[in-house]
Parts: C-alpha cells; sequence; structure tokens
C-alpha cells in the first residue's frame, strides 16, 4: 500500500494511516461509474462499514489521477454535517481507492420506490439541508457541477449527504472559463447546455431546481 500526494506534495494528512485494502472485507458492489465502481465493505478490526470508491484505471492515468486528487483536495477542505465525509486514501496495485463514511441510500432510490413523488416532508427536509450542504459549498468557492439523485445519500435518521465530487472545482477569479463537459444532461444549467465556459455557482443552484419537481 503506497501513499499517494500530488507531484511535488508532501502526503495528504489522511494517508498518515493508511491501513490498505487487506484491512477490509468487501460485502458487495453499491454502484458503478465512468471512473471507478464503489464497494461496500467492513474494516475487519472495527467492524465499521465504509463505501470504498475503487477506480477502474491506473493512477498513472492522467485524467483518473486528475479526477482523483482533486476530489481529495476538495473533500478534506469541506468538512459538513451535509458532506460526505472521506476517511482515508490509499494506492493498491496502482489503483487509487478512496474509503467514505456507508450512508444507507440514495434520493434516486427514494423515487423509485415512489413515482409519484417523495413524502412532502421529507421532500422539504432533503431540500433544506441540499441547500445547506451547496451554500457551505459556495462560501469555500467550490462548485459541485453534479447535483442529481443519485449523488444524494440519505442516512437511516434522514441525514442527506451531499457525495461524489469528481466534477467539482474551485472557482478562480472573475472571468475565469471551465469546462462545459460536466453535469448530467437532465441536470445543466443553460449555461452549460449552449456550451459556454465562464460559469459559477448558479450551476449548482439550477440543478437542484431541476430535481425538485421530481421529489415532489
Amino acid at each position: 500500500v503506497d501513499r499517494c500526494a500530488p507531484p511535488g506534495q508532501a502526503a495528504f494528512p489522511a494517508l498518515a494511516h493508511a491501513l490498505g485494502m487487506e484491512n477490509y472485507e468487501t460485502l458487495g458492489t453499491i454502484g458503478e461509474g465512468t471512473y471507478g465502481v464503489v464497494l461496500k465493505a467492513r474494516h475487519k478490526e472495527t467492524g465499521q462499514i465504509v463505501a470504498i470508491k475503487k477506480f477502474k484505471e491506473s493512477d498513472e492515468d492522467e485524467q483518473v489521477r486528475k479526477t482523483a486528487l482533486r476530489e481529495v483536495r476538495i473533500l478534506k477542505q469541506l468538512k459538513h454535517d451535509n458532506i460526505v465525509n472521506l476517511i482515508e486514501v490509499f494506492r493498491r496495485k496502482g489503483k487509487l481507492h478512496l474509503v467514505f463514511e456507508f450512508v444507507e441510500r440514495t434520493i434516486l432510490e427514494d423515487l423509485e420506490r415512489n413515482p409519484d413523488g417523495m413524502d412532502p416532508l421529507e421532500t422539504k427536509k432533503c431540500l433544506w439541508q441540499l441547500l445547506r450542504s451547496i451554500e457551505y459549498c459556495h462560501s469555500h468557492h467550490v462548485i459541485h457541477r453534479d447535483i442529481k439523485p443519485e449523488n444524494l445519500l440519505v442516512s437511516r435518521n434522514g441525514t442527506l449527504k451531499l457525495c461524489d465530487f469528481g466534477f467539482a472545482r474551485t472557482l478562480a477569479g472573475p472571468g475565469a472559463r471551465y469546462t462545459d463537459y460536466v453535469a448530467t444532461r437532465w441536470y445543466r444549467g443553460p449555461e452549460l447546455l449552449t456550451g459556454d465556459t465562464a460559469y459559477g455557482k448558479p450551476v449548482d443552484i439550477w440543478a437542484i431546481g431541476c430535481m425538485l419537481p421530481e421529489m415532489a
């Protein structure tokens, strides 16, 4: 197990006690995305249940490395009750692994169980928590750029957690330009749909607005 850090930088503090995959028992697959698979696992000593994002490609792949390290940097910066907690990061067989707290379900699963809409009170509660998480991100000059039902986790006690910061980035100065190849199509703001690369925080607010009719 190797520690990983951006070139020229020390290893992230979270990696100082990297335990490695051998200390986890895999319990199953939670989901799969563009860059990797997410596993449900149990720590063999503590019994803690976690979610491990295992990147498909070797971290020698520049795009994978860039995406993973950007997500790690941002999540280390953002500590909030409504943002998923990154526990540790390690490299195994050349592939990066990100270990997160395990959260029981997603808003997408709730919507699939309730095709006519979620309970109004539950919708308000989730929306309030999502807005809190985004307000916190924006106050730290971070835009998420991929808000959608499957990236919203909900714990057994009803706490919402924003996850998957692979497309997130820290905002630069006024007039800065960014890639428009972000966000799932149905939740893209007008700026992104028209290919405008000078955008900012409003793209996250637009995505939340697109989700509301699905939830209500």
